[in-house]
């Protein structure tokens, strides 16, 4: 039972990432739907890292092509370059948002904002956002052309994503969107994005929970990292083609869905 129900984490941690949907309340709604225990804060964070490894090989040809011996790799070298600076700038304001509560607000993992009533009402505000974002009409900026300003917003909207329910996908799109980027650069620009964070969240709440780490069955937990990565592929490359063609229709009508759907079995 415990392999299946890391399983059950891996998939589902894995697909929900980043689709905008957000992982985190599916984690805990779904487990509570099927009567399997919420994994809470710190587990799901661990189990993200087979999220972060799913970005890597996705992307490797792009992230790891560092070859100098004409112009046109110079210019492709220069953009890597421009695109990992943006990463760390789109990275300082989770950390610093990320740095207060650990300092300050310890039991923000426990408290109301992880209540499903909070959960709900969340969820269905992300889906007004995100319908804002989707009928934004000017789409000229991408991964070539865009400001590190541009970067600083989008990573501001990844720090709301420490709140259960906003969607860190769903919140960096939406921004990306209404900033003015085109959908397909948007979605692989909060992939991106997404690496450090989401590396940043789990190193924490290992060393967090180093106390109780025992808890977590070594092999199990191996077979559910195992499964987010391969299930994480999966939504990484329907959520680029899906988004760069249809925006984020889909993912609106199901969250307000999601949401209602809490709200009524309160």
């Amino acid at each position: 039972m415990e392999f299946l129900k890391f399983i059950f984490y891996g998939i589902i941690q894995g697909l929900t990432e980043f689709i905008p949907v957000s992982s985190t309340a599916h984690l805990k709604i779904i487990s509570l739907l099927f009567g399997i225990d919420d994994p809470g804060s710190s587990l799901s964070a661990i189990i993200q890292i087979g999220s972060v490894f799913a970005i890597f090989w996705y992307f490797r040809k792009s992230i790891f092509k560092f070859n100098n011996t004409n112009s046109r790799n110079l210019r492709y070298s220069f953009l890597i370059n421009k695109l990992y600076k943006s990463i760390f700038i789109g990275t300082i304001p989770i950390v610093f948002f990320g740095g207060i509560i650990i300092l300050f607000l310890p039991v923000f993992s426990d408290s109301f904002l992880r209540s499903n009533l909070s959960i709900a009402l969340i969820s269905i505000l992300m889906s007004l956002i995100m319908l804002f974002a989707d009928t934004a009409t000017n789409k000229s900026i991408n991964l070539n052309n865009h400001k590190y300003l541009n970067s600083l917003y989008i990573g501001i909207a990844q720090a709301f994503a420490i709140l259960p329910g906003v969607s860190r996908s769903g919140a960096t799109i939406s921004i990306a969107l209404l900033s003015g980027w085109n959908r397909k650069d948007a979605a692989k620009f909060s992939f991106f994005l997404g690496i450090p964070a989401i590396l940043l969240a789990a190193i924490v709440e290992f060393f967090r929970s180093l106390n109780q780490f025992s808890i977590f069955p070594f092999l199990p937990l191996c077979v559910g990292l195992i499964t987010t990565f391969f299930s994480s592929l999966l939504a990484i490359d329907f959520c680029i083609k899906y988004v760069s063609s249809n925006g984020l229709k889909i993912f609106i009508y199901y969250r307000l869905a999601f949401g209602i759907l809490i709200l009524l079995n309160l």
